[in-house]
Order: C-alpha cells, then structure tokens, then sequence
C-alpha cells in the first residue's frame, strides 16, 4: 500500500512540475516579449521563475530517487554478490536518510530564519521558498524507507539493488539488454 501512496504522489509532483515548467515558460517569453515588444514587463516574472525553478528541481529529485534516475556507476558494487550489493545498499539507504536529514534541518532552520522576511517583488514570506527543501527531504525520505523496508523484508529482487542509473541516455537495467540485442556495440 504504501507503495501506491509514493507512486501516487510521485505521478502527482510529475504533474506538479510540468505546471510549473509551463507558467516558468510562459512567464519569461512573455517577459521577454513584453519587453520588446512594448518597452514594460511583468514585474513578478523574474522572482516567481526563480522560486518556481527552485521548488521544481527539488520536487524533481523526488521523482528521480523513486525511479532510480540519479546517476551513479556501479563499478565496485557491480562485482559483489547478492549479499554485499544487499549491505551496500543498505549502508547507502542509512546515508542517504543521513543526508536528507541534514537537509531537512538545514532548510527547516533558513525556513525559521526567514519567515517573516518578505520577498522584494511579491511579499511574500521567505520561507516558502526555504520550505522547499524541507518538503523534498520528508517526501525523499518516505521514498527511502519504502526501499529499506523492502530490502529488509527481502521483498526486493537481486536485480534491482541498485539505486542509480550508469547512463543518462540508457534506463538502468536496459544496457546490457541492448548490448546484448546489438552485437555490433
């Protein structure tokens, strides 16, 4: 079940962020064109993009650490059997919630700091903006545990120990498929 929960909301953020890239989009060409076109421009366009671009890469490294898109190489962990891939990839699970962690508490600190501290242009408080990382840290954090327990359950299969991908351009997974389809590679 509470896989489908992060599934759910995983789909819900990539939606999220295809708004958001959509009205980024849509206000800085129609600043630009504004601009030229008319000599004035939206005061807000600039500061807003850039608060949606933050919340949007942060939201994004969400859905990217449950699919396992973050890149990464193999090149040790590759070579161990099903039980080290099994204890480095629950010694990398306790680092990563170790970082997120950091995350959290670094963001929720600037959030307190910042909270009634207002943007220059839409006055709105600061730390909207600084929640952003604490967001993407509890959000991160549901998706890793949701691995560790099922590494610890042994609800997860000797092929997917890994929680990265060798190559932007190939899903993980699918090399050595192509490789194996192409034997001209």
């Amino acid at each position: 079940m509470l896989e489908r929960v992060i599934d759910g909301y995983c789909k819900a953020i990539g939606y999220l962020i295809a708004a958001m890239l959509a009205l980024m989009v849509l206000l800085v060409f129609g600043n630009v064109f504004m601009r030229y076109a008319f000599n004035s421009g939206f005061t807000v366009s600039e500061e807003l993009s850039r608060w949606l671009f933050v919340w949007l890469t942060f939201l994004g490294a969400v859905v990217a650490l449950r699919s396992n898109g973050h890149l990464g190489t193999d090149m040790l962990v590759g070579r161990l059997g099903p039980t080290g891939k099994r204890v480095c990839m629950g010694l990398s699970l306790v680092l990563m919630l170790y970082c997120l962690w950091l995350i959290f508490k670094g963001s929720y600190d600037q959030t307190m700091v910042n909270l009634t501290s207002t943007s220059a242009v839409m006055e709105v408080s600061m730390g909207w903006f600084y929640a952003s990382g604490m967001v993407m840290a509890v959000l991160g954090a549901l998706v890793l545990l949701s691995d560790a327990w099922r590494l610890f359950s042994g609800k997860i299969d000797d092929d997917h120990l890994l929680l990265m991908q060798e190559s932007e351009d190939v899903p993980h997974g699918d090399a050595v498929d192509a490789a194996a389809n192409n034997p001209k590679r």
